[in-house]
C-alpha cells in the first residue's frame, strides 16, 4: 500500500495496544479530533519534568537555563518543520487561541488608533474602517469562523464568506468580487476537517496580494500530514495544534510574518511579554516574547518538537502518500456500500484523509454507537462545522479520519462496521 512499516510505527504508541469494549482491538480513527502519541513524545515531556523541570525565561539558576535551552530549542526545530524562522513562531495553546490572537490584534489597534494611543510601526493593516470587510469560507471550523463574527459584531466591518459547490469544494467563481479592495484580511482553511477538501491556496493567495489583503491559513489538518513550507504558500498567518500531529494536548502555534508580528499589539498582557513597566504605563518586548504572556508552556514545547523529529524521520511525503493511498482504499469501499453517502470529494484529487459520511435511515450518532461497540473509534456531530451541515442538509456526519498509524485492515474494519450497524438497525438494503 505504501513505504510505511505500520506495524513497527503501531509499536511506538502504546494506547493502540489496550483494549475497548469488552475486549475488541482499537481502531483508531479519530487522528483529525487529536492524534495519539508515541512513546517519543511521552518520554521527552516526562524527561522534561523530571531533569529540568523550571519556569522558562526566569532565574538565573541552571534548571531554568537548561529549561529556556529546551524551549527555544523546540522552537527552532518547529519552525524548521514548516520551513519558517523561529522568530516568526508563537506558542499559544492551541490554533484556536492562535486565530484569535491576530483577530484581536485587529480589534485592539482599532480601538488604539481612536484614541489616539501609540501603536508599533506598522500598525495600519491592522487597523479597521467602517466599510473594511472580512473573508472566510463556509466550510470553515467554528474556530476560525466565531472569532471573525465576533470581531465584526464589535467593528464596523462586514463578514463575508465565500459558498461551497455540491461537490464539496469553494466556489470561486466570484472571487474577484469577493475578494476586492474593502478586504482587510482572508482567513481559510488549508484542509477542511469535515469535507477532507484540500484548498486552492495558490489562487486565492495571488487574488488576495493584488488587492493587498492579508491571508491567514488554518492548518490544522494539513501541517500532520503533508509537506507545509509557509514561504511556499506565500500567505501572512499560519495557525496549527500540536495535539493533532502525534504532540501534547495544550499547545499551538502561530506562524506570522515578522514584519507583521512586529507592527501587532499583543493579545494577551502581563509578564514575560514587556519591555519596560512604570505606574504610569508599560512598552512591549519583540515577538514572539510579546505574544507570550505568562509562564510557556514548556513541557508541551518539547514535546511537539519530539512530535516534529518522529514525523520528519518518517518524511511527510511518505505520510501523505500513506494517506492518500488509504484514503482512496476507504472511499472505494464505502461507496459500495448501499445507503452510504460520502460528504464531500468521492476521488482524491486535492482532498485529505478526513472522510465524512451519512447512512440512509440512521443518524450519525447510531452509526458512531454501533462502531464504537466494536472497538471503531471515530468522530460524530456537526465538527464543529455547523454551516456544512447546513449547506449540505444533514445533521450531521459520523466522520473516519486516518493517520500514520492505520492500515488497510483499519479501513475494512470501517467497511463491517458500518454494515453490522446497518443489519443491527434493520436499514440493509
Amino acid at each position: 500500500m505504501s513505504k510505511l512499516d505500520v506495524a513497527a510505527i503501531q509499536a511506538d504508541f502504546p494506547i493502540l495496544s489496550r483494549k475497548v469494549r469488552d475486549g475488541k482491538k482499537l481502531v483508531y480513527l479519530d487522528s483529525g479530533a487529536t492524534s495519539q502519541k508515541p512513546k517519543q513524545v511521552l518520554d521527552a515531556e516526562r524527561d522534561f519534568y523530571e531533569q529540568r523541570n523550571s519556569a522558562v525565561h526566569r532565574g538565573a539558576h541552571q534548571l531554568a537555563e537548561e529549561a529556556t535551552d529546551a524551549y527555544e530549542l523546540a522552537r527552532k526545530k518547529i519552525a524548521k518543520f514548516v520551513g519558517a524562522q523561529p522568530n516568526e513562531i508563537v506558542f499559544t495553546k492551541n490554533a484556536t487561541e492562535a486565530i484569535n490572537l491576530v483577530a484581536y490584534a485587529f480589534l485592539n489597534a482599532t480601538l488604539k488608533a481612536q484614541f489616539g494611543k501609540p501603536l508599533p510601526d506598522g500598525a495600519q493593516k491592522f487597523i479597521l474602517k467602517p466599510g473594511d470587510e472580512i473573508l472566510v469560507t463556509e466550510m470553515e471550523h467554528h474556530a476560525n469562523l466565531i472569532p471573525w463574527q465576533e470581531l465584526a459584531d464589535k467593528t464596523e466591518v462586514k463578514l463575508r464568506w465565500i459558498g461551497l459547490t455540491d461537490d464539496g469544494r469553494l466556489d470561486l467563481s466570484n472571487l474577484a468580487q469577493l475578494l476586492n479592495s474593502k478586504t482587510k484580511i482572508i482567513s481559510l482553511t488549508h484542509q477542511s476537517n469535515l469535507l477532507g477538501t484540500i484548498n486552492d491556496i495558490d489562487t486565492i493567495v495571488k487574488a488576495a496580494k493584488a488587492v493587498d489583503a492579508l491571508v491567514l491559513l488554518d492548518a490544522c489538518q494539513s501541517v500532520p500530514h503533508m509537506p507545509v513550507d509557509v514561504r511556499k504558500l506565500g500567505v501572512d498567518f499560519l495557525t496549527w495544534s500540536g495535539h493533532k500531529m502525534l504532540g501534547p494536548l495544550g499547545i499551538g502555534c502561530l506562524w506570522g510574518r515578522s514584519e507583521l508580528l512586529a507592527s501587532m499589539p499583543p493579545f494577551i498582557t502581563g509578564g514575560s511579554m514587556i519591555e519596560t513597566v512604570t505606574m504610569e504605563g508599560s512598552t512591549f518586548a519583540a515577538p514572539p516574547a510579546r505574544f507570550e504572556a505568562g509562564v510557556p508552556m514548556a513541557a508541551q514545547a518539547v514535546g511537539l518538537a519530539a512530535a516534529v523529529d518522529y514525523l520528519s524521520a518518517i518524511g511527510m511525503e511518505k505520510v501523505a502518500a500513506h494517506e492518500h493511498a488509504l484514503t482512496e482504499l476507504a472511499i472505494e469501499e464505502l461507496l459500495q456500500i448501499p445507503g452510504v453517502r460520502i460528504i464531500g470529494p468521492t476521488n482524491t484529487d486535492n482532498r485529505g484523509s478526513a472522510i465524512s459520511f451519512v447512512v440512509d435511515g440512521l443518524h450519525p450518532h447510531d452509526v458512531g454507537q454501533v462502531l464504537d461497540n466494536n472497538g471503531i473509534a471515530v468522530r460524530v456531530g456537526h465538527h464543529c462545522a455547523w454551516p456544512v451541515c447546513r449547506r449540505y442538509e444533514v445533521p450531521a456526519t459520523t466522520r473516519a479520519t486516518f493517520y500514520i498509524y492505520n492500515d488497510d485492515s483499519d479501513v475494512f474494519a470501517l467497511r463491517d462496521g458500518i454494515i453490522a450497524a446497518q443489519k443491527f438497525f434493520g436499514v440493509s438494503k
